[in-house]
């Protein structure tokens, strides 16, 4: 049987460690000297406001760094690297723009002569993913001779895990994204992440396991240093082992299972040979999900201080990006609002599916797709609508407030800023180093 070689190496010296995980793969074996490169870091989220934590969440500058050189030292001709970075403005380009100057980047371009782009400021075309599922992919990674897919090693929300083939998802268009979010309960996110790969040019996925990320894909979850790359020319078998290495059978995360099944593959690693590093020797069980009650009403932290009032049921596959972006500030400000005097009962609905429940007083619809699918709905005593792709966080505080939940109009002011309060779990811990995210500090670890 033709076995799939990933790799597993410890991250231990700049460039060496990085050139080692590729070669025991041979995971540059379909570069050829002119080929044009397109590297697609991960850079889930950016603010230009306040410094916050990075590790587990965007891709390290040195692992970065590290394979640029690497490919030029292949005599590659244009190397890009390229990224969409979610903005609570879709017409945002000072942000992706600061991302890139502040992650060295910029410096990357000088040094190197890759070229830095924003894909939303760059054409998109459509691609026939199969099944009648067409997305819009960045032209520039299409029109590629290779790709450099470089994820963190994550959990995700939605998703389990967050690695190689879901990476991909920030090469495509805005409504392509919210297109993966359906309602379908067949051809849902799942569904949709698992083609993101199919037609890709020649690929090597590194992941980049410096820091990892439990309970991700953000800032908000528990980040670990862990020193880990896991490497491979074939996607799948870097997702699996990725996934393996925190904890996850193959059968666990769902678009893995889709995607096995669309190339007849197993899910149980036994077509894959694992090199470097044993799996059992560096795998650790991350945890993913955000507990609920147990009715599904609230989340856990709120059912355990006692809020009553109040349904806000979890979120599901069909809530995009640009929703759930100010679904975790709008619980942590509800639950600051909290004096233990129960809400009116008020139910807060997101997504594309949920349904309203009769007998609530206030129904606040938290978005322009459960607005659509509610505005006119019976069962809605008193609607509260938050309309707009990506709602606006004053609109939320608005509604809130109407509906009785006096939350802090200021935290939605500095939404900006919301993420640097994280930044003092991490003070004063050396392994959380900043010059990963500097290129040009290429010193041993």
């Amino acid at each position: 049987m033709y076995k799939h070689v990933v790799s597993i190496v410890k991250y231990d010296k700049p460039v060496e460690s990085v050139s080692r995980a590729v070669g025991l793969c041979d995971g540059l074996a379909r570069v050829k000297p002119g080929d044009r490169v397109f590297i697609k870091p991960n850079i889930v989220f950016w603010t230009k406001s306040v410094s916050f934590p990075k590790w587990g969440v965007i891709t390290t500058t040195r692992v970065i760094e590290d394979v640029v050189k690497l490919l030029r030292d292949k005599g590659v001709g244009e190397i890009t690297i390229g990224e969409g970075i979610v903005t609570s403005d879709p017409k945002d380009t000072e942000t992706p723009a600061h991302a890139f100057e502040t992650l060295g980047y910029n410096q990357l371009a000088e040094r190197y002569g890759v070229r830095v782009i924003n894909v939303f400021d760059r054409p998109f075309a459509k691609v026939d993913l199969g099944d009648g599922i067409e997305l819009g992919f960045n032209q520039d990674i299409l029109d590629s001779d290779f790709v450099v897919d470089l994820p963190v090693l994550k959990t995700h929300a939605q998703t389990v895990v967050s690695l190689g083939i879901k990476n991909l998802k920030g090469t495509i268009d805005i409504a392509s994204r919210k297109k993966c979010h359906s309602a379908d309960p067949v051809r849902d996110l799942h569904f949709h992440v698992a083609r993101l790969a199919d037609q890709m040019p020649p690929m090597l996925v590194l992941i980049d396991g410096v820091y990892s990320n439990e309970r991700g894909p953000a800032f908000d979850g528990r980040l670990r240093r862990t020193d880990l790359l896991i490497t491979s020319a074939d996607p799948l078998s870097a997702d699996l082992v990725g996934a393996k290495v925190m904890g996850f059978d193959g059968q666990e995360v769902p678009h893995l299972v889709h995607a096995a099944q669309n190339r007849e593959r197993p899910l149980d690693l036994s077509d894959i040979e694992v090199v470097g590093q044993r799996i059992n020797d560096v795998a650790a069980r991350f945890e993913w999900d955000f507990p609920y009650a147990e009715d599904g009403s609230l989340p856990l932290p709120m059912a355990k201080k006692g809020v009553q009032g109040l349904s806000y049921r979890k979120y599901d596959l069909s809530m995009c990006t640009y929703c759930s972006g100010i679904n975790g500030v709008m619980l942590a400000a509800i639950m600051m609002a909290w004096q233990g005097r129960p809400f009116d009962e008020v139910e807060v609905l997101t997504g594309k599916v949920m349904a309203p429940t009769p007998g609530k007083k206030h129904t606040i619809l938290l978005g322009k797709c459960i607005y659509q699918a509610h505005k006119d709905n019976p069962d809605i005593q008193h609607l509260l609508a938050v309309k707009g792709c990506p709602p606006d966080p004053m609109k939320v505080v608005d509604a809130l407030q109407e509906a009785g939940i006096e939350v802090n109009r200021s935290i939605f002011e500095n939404l900006d800023k919301a993420p640097g309060f994280f930044m003092p779990r991490y003070v004063d811990k050396p392994e959380f180093d900043e010059s990963f995210f500097r290129a040009g500090e290429q010193q041993a670890t």
